[in-house]
Parts: C-alpha cells; structure tokens; sequence
C-alpha cells in the first residue's frame, strides 16, 4: 500500500522513517528547506538512550508536487494546524483512501470527519517521544513506539488488517483496537498531564521520575482524566496512574514535551486542546477536576 505523510516532525518523521526502513511505499510531505534536505541527504534519527544516529533515504515532496492517490495518509501535525491541512488532504485522498490522524489531542479523528464527510477518517494515536532537531534530523528521547488505531464504530476490516502488519514489519507495535476513543482518552491521559504539569513547573522528565511535588501533580491529574473518561462512558479498564508511570521511568530525563518546547520558542502550542479543552469537558459532564483548573487558570 502506498502511505503519505503530512507533518514531517517528531512524530510524522519517526513513523516516516520507520515505514521507509521496513521498505513500505512512503512519502514524506514536506516543504521549504526541509524537504531539500531530505531530498538530497535522507532523513536522520538520532536515538538518545544509545546515543547512535541512523540516516536512510526517503522519499519527499511537496503538497503541490504529490500526484499519487494513497492508500493511507497519516496526518501527524499539530491540532492548531488540522484546519490548514484539510484542503491538501481534499486534494490527496481518494475514495478508497484512510486517514489516519496521530495527534495529541482527544477528538481529533471526528472532528477532522465532520469537516471531511466524503471521505474516510479513523481516530488514532501515538506512544513515542520526539522532535525535530534540524533539517532532515529527528531526536527520539526513548524506545517506545506505539501507534493505536481503528474505526469509532468498533469494526474491522481487510485493510486496517494491512496497516496492522505493514506497522508491525516497520518496528512499528501497532495496536488496531475495537475500542479507539477509549485507547486514544487513555493515552491523552499521558500526554494531557505531562504536558500541562511540564509546562506549569518547567519541568523536566528527570523532575516526574522521582517523589516530589511534580510527580504528585502528575497522578493527580491522571487520576482527575480516569474520572472524566468514566463520565464520557469510555471508563478505563486498566490503572493507567502505574502505565504511565512506567512510560515515563523509560523517557532520558533530560526530555520535554512538545507543547513546552513550542511555548518557550513563542510559537503556537497545542494548550487549547490539551489543558483548557479539558476543563470544559469536565463542566459538560460534571466532573470536578481541582487541579486541572488550577493549572488551567495559571496558564491562561
């Protein structure tokens, strides 16, 4: 099948990368400088824990030069930018096209398919901590990779089947999923609270790994999603305080999170969607959420 991918960063480019090497049809939507790099000298990652670099070529395009029809389009930028992308994803999809969005924000699948009613939107999301670090460069802080995908009414077919296994042989741990709101809240779970307590300690992993205030800030807020989840009528199944404890015991202590990586270079951040989204949640479906307001008022 043939796979596109708008969004070129930490994300887009780890599971670009990752679809190249396992020799899966992949091109990378890029622009500018950017994609000239990959272009002319491949896509790198660097992996933090060991250290060691690997540089592949792939390939890239721009929006206006991509002519195929993919079979599945992975759209991994940032919620700030859904809108923006909707026409080139208009332009790209054919009828038998999936569009898969890995973003970080709850929602993000059915929203996008409210505005694209013609075409075919799953909802997904990703496990994996990375940026950008240059032209051409990704930095992955840990080994984890873990896309989790499918259909919001719950069925399965042939084709998510083919995503399942191209994934699988890409190093890629796919986890195709009859239950994908839930999955996707509990994976917001992670991201929700680590992003929003980061940004309000300036804290870094090392600063959750260990006992403290931030830590402490980080459960509770866990907590206060399972609670929103369950009034939602997707109640966890699992104690995702322990899973995200452990996701975070693997990151280099030195990691951040995206959003505060964009607040302190001035640029848009996904906060909308990760912290005050949240507590207007919690006001529709009654739920006290203390800390997340708390933070929410500070951040405003």
């Amino acid at each position: 099948m043939k796979y596109t991918v708008i969004g070129v960063g930490g994300t887009g480019g780890i599971l670009g990368f990752q679809l190249t090497k396992g020799g899966k049809d992949c091109t990378l939507i890029a622009r500018g400088e950017n994609l000239s790099v990959m272009e002319r000298e491949g896509l790198s990652v660097h992996h933090l824990w060991d250290d060691t670099t690997e540089t592949i070529p792939v390939k890239a395009a721009s929006s206006d030069h991509y002519m195929e029809i993919p079979d599945v389009i992975l759209v991994c930028v940032k919620y700030y930018s859904i809108d923006s992308i909707l026409p080139m994803v208009r332009k790209m999809a054919g009828k038998d096209t999936v569009i898969l969005p890995i973003l970080n924000v709850f929602g993000t699948g059915e929203k996008m398919q409210e505005a694209l009613p013609d075409l075919h939107v799953l909802d997904g999301c990703i496990y994996v901590s990375a940026e950008k670090q240059g032209l051409g460069k990704i930095l992955q802080h840990g080994p984890i990779l873990r896309v989790v995908f499918g259909e919001r009414d719950g069925s399965v077919n042939d084709k998510l089947r083919r995503i399942e296994q191209d994934f699988q042989d890409s190093g890629i741990t796919p986890v195709l999923t009859e239950h994908v709101q839930r999955e996707c809240l509990a994976k917001f779970s992670y991201v929700s609270p680590i992003g929003a307590a980061g940004l309000y300690y300036h804290a870094t992993a090392g600063d959750f790994q260990r006992e403290g205030e931030e830590r402490d800030t980080f459960i509770a807020m866990i907590r206060e999603i399972s609670e929103l989840a369950s009034a939602m009528g997707y109640a966890f199944d699992k104690d995702y305080v322990s899973i995200n404890l452990e996701i975070l015991s693997h990151l280099d202590p030195s990691a951040t999170t995206s959003m505060q990586r964009d607040v302190a270079a001035g640029h848009a951040s996904e906060m909308e969607g990760l912290v005050f989204d949240v507590v207007r949640r919690a006001e529709t479906y009654g739920v006290e959420m203390p800390v997340y307001r708390k933070i929410a008022e500070s951040l405003q």
